[in-house]
């Protein structure tokens, strides 16, 4: 008995050990990726609020930012056009992904329907999301010109339009026409989620349905919809944070024109911060943009 209470006291000490270098062992796994964080995300991000609160811009490069407070953003609060481009930029994200929502699911049930030729037309839906997305909208641009662009030839053709209609001229048609854009662009990786996600439903549930007689559209609305619905959240989500963040289909097209009519809020926070060198304006404006990304992922 006395010989195992001696041994207690060592074996506590071995195992806090072995706890101890267990722990040390797992912060040196997790070391690079907190290291990454830190450098890629965590600095950028602490570096753009302080600018926020700064004037710095080109001039103040070398002889240093003057520190402001919160008058950047008093400036945006006091802007009617700053609610103008928060208000587009909102509509612009709901109504493209919505959008891909709805054609990738069209798509996504398309492509998982027993027909021949299913894995040829699963790859041929590809293309959108593998091209790179400037060599797609370099092409977008021939179909959008009034003058020798299919979209217009056709157009004129069918006798819809008159004469030559220049879709990237005008602020209305340059934002659906940017929509579009973005949607094609979109749609394709949408689609084979909901396709993953389509092909993971059990087909039992349709063979029991199916005999207690109930119809396609029945069993597509209480049976895939249902089963599927978490992926369809979680790209209703992802999507939006990309859409609201979409910066070079629209650079391309218009960069933010004709008249401001294709400008949300990163090509602002663009032009303001890269076009007219104003670091600190457009500091504050990135920082909306974190806050207001940020409240929309929570609420969701």
């Amino acid at each position: 008995m006395a010989d195992i209470a001696d041994n207690q006291p060592q074996t506590i000490h071995v195992a806090r050990r072995r706890g101890l270098s267990e722990s040390w062992f797992a912060w040196a796994l997790i070391a690079p990726a907190l290291a990454f964080i830190g450098v890629i995300v965590a600095w950028p991000l602490l570096e753009t609020i302080r600018l926020s609160f700064t004037d710095a811009g080109l001039g103040t490069v070398l002889g240093g930012e003057n520190w402001i407070g919160i008058d950047n953003y008093a400036k945006l609060l006091n802007s009617p056009k700053f609610y103008d481009i928060i208000g587009r930029t909102f509509f612009w994200m709901v109504l493209s992904v919505s959008l891909k929502l709805i054609i990738g699911l069209i798509g996504a049930t398309l492509l998982s329907a027993a027909v021949p030729g299913r894995a040829l037309f699963r790859a041929l839906i590809m293309p959108p999301w593998v091209i790179p997305i400037a060599i797609g909208c370099i092409g977008w641009l021939w179909l959008y010109n009034g003058h020798f662009g299919f979209i217009s030839g056709m157009a004129q053709r069918l006798g819809i339009i008159d004469g030559p209609m220049e879709f990237l001229a005008y602020s209305n048609s340059a934002f659906y026409a940017a929509i579009v854009t973005d949607v094609w662009v979109g749609t394709p990786m949408v689609s084979l989620f909901f396709l993953a996600a389509m092909q993971g439903v059990s087909r039992d549930l349709y063979e029991a349905a199916w005999v207690d007689g109930a119809g396609r559209w029945y069993r597509f609305r209480r049976i895939t919809i249902p089963q599927i619905m978490p992926v369809i959240v979680s790209m209703a989500l992802l999507s939006a944070i990309w859409t609201f963040n979409s910066f070079d289909i629209i650079y391309i097209l218009t960069q933010g024109g004709p008249r401001g009519g294709t400008t949300t809020l990163i090509i602002d926070t663009y032009k303001t911060a890269i076009g007219n060198y104003k670091f600190g304006d457009g500091s504050a404006r990135a920082v909306v943009i974190v806050v207001l990304l940020g409240a929309f992922s929570f609420f969701t």
